[in-house]
């Protein structure tokens, strides 16, 4: 829980929503990397668009892998 806090706050202190945040991160990691949101709404499309124009700072980046949980649930992942 303390990771998706730490992405409420960042999203509240930017004025972004919290999926504008992780997309934003998906789009920091690298030019190889691409995000392929779903969605039925526009509203919902406007948004996820909106995540191009969010900007993470290293410290922004630096406090969500500090925060990313270093465990996963189940076999999936290793």
């Amino acid at each position: 829980m303390k990771f998706v806090e730490v992405i409420d706050q960042m999203a509240k202190s930017k004025g972004v929503t919290k999926a504008q945040i992780a997309l934003a991160w998906i789009l920091s990691q690298n030019d190889e990397i691409t995000t392929i949101p779903g969605t039925r709404k526009i509203h919902r499309l406007e948004e996820n668009l909106g995540a191009l124009h969010v900007e993470l700072t290293q410290a922004d980046l630096a406090s969500i892998e500090e925060h990313t949980p270093s465990n996963t649930v189940g076999e999936r992942y290793g």
